[in-house]
């Protein structure tokens, strides 16, 4: 499968978007199908230390979240080809003979779309720890765990514990709040609840996997209440992940004002205490402010280059 590059956006000491068309369906109703991928740096860290790829798992995603420019267009499911063609648009640039150097070469399933709406997901990741030769190989899902997508997590595990084994895998859960009635708000699609999502964290952590990350994006007036997540998780299996909301379109026009400002890390000071009382290991993870400039947040091209064909 070869995509069409219609456009790339951002430089290459950061980070760089790509807008691929892979054409319309066969049956054909004039909608074309968009992906948007990324690769990106970490600085201080080379692209020999770490080497951060970023795909698409839909066209578009069928949750309409209101911090997300990616969702309430969904134009379907990628196949593996499809996937895979993106990834092999950013390695092959780089790396022609398929050799990846990079210490940590993460590949994240977390563009546009939850990965669990599709199976072809799982067909790519029990092919692409033979696709290149890259030792730093990481695999990451991210995910909100749509309901009824049992056999999806089931299937991810057992594909976990055959080929990446010994921390080279990270599940990530989509959390944002812990109060149920905002997470429908931020998350307007049937779910697991805490309960459930910390019951497959038990399944899923063996002894020397990473730990099971809980995302939260926090979004004033949306509650986090670390006494609530130490009643659900253990926290000898998962991490605290807190990340400033991205400052989306869709973000900005739902009213939405994120409690971490990136430019102030002092600002998250009061949640990461209170998860470090509770005893969970607490990750803070503001990226390069510079991505912002960018624009390399999920799905803002892809939707402004189909408003503008």
């Amino acid at each position: 499968m070869t995509l069409e590059i219609l456009e790339t956006y951002g430089s290459d000491d950061l980070a760089v978007v790509y807008v691929a068309s892979a054409g319309v369906p066969e049956r054909g109703n004039g909608d074309e199908r968009l992906l948007e991928f990324v690769e990106s740096l970490q600085p201080p860290h080379n692209r020999n230390e770490k080497w951060v790829l970023i795909v698409s798992s839909l066209f578009g995603c069928p949750v309409d979240c209101p911090m997300c420019d990616a969702g309430g267009d969904f134009r379907g499911r990628p196949t593996a080809d499809d996937i895979l063609a993106q990834l092999d648009a950013m390695v092959l640039s780089r790396y022609p003979d398929g050799c990846v150097p990079a210490e940590k070469f993460k590949v994240q399933f977390a563009r546009m779309g939850d990965p669990a709406f599709n199976p072809a997901v799982l067909e790519v990741l029990r092919g692409l720890s033979g696709r290149y030769r890259a030792p730093g190989l990481m695999p990451c899902i991210s995910t909100v765990a749509p309901a009824g997508k049992e056999g999806f997590f089931d299937e991810l595990l057992e594909i976990k514990d055959e080929y990446y084994g010994g921390g080279r895998f990270q599940l990530q859960f989509s959390v944002h709040t812990t109060d149920p009635v905002a997470r429908d708000r931020l998350i307007p699609v049937k779910k697991w609840g805490l309960d459930e999502i910390a019951a497959f964290g038990l399944r899923w952590h063996r002894p020397g996997d990473r730990l099971v990350t809980l995302n939260f994006a926090p979004i004033k007036g949306y509650p986090i209440d670390p006494d609530a997540m130490a009643r659900t998780f253990d926290p000898g299996r998962f991490v605290i992940k807190l990340t400033p909301m991205n400052p989306t379109m869709n973000a900005a026009g739902h009213n939405l004002c994120s409690v971490i400002d990136g430019h102030h890390p002092e600002s998250a000071a009061h949640l990461v205490e209170g998860f470090r009382e509770k005893g969970f290991k607490v990750l803070l993870s503001i990226g390069n402010l510079g991505e912002n400039a960018i624009g390399s947040n999920c799905g803002q091209y892809a939707r402004a280059m189909r408003g503008a064909r």
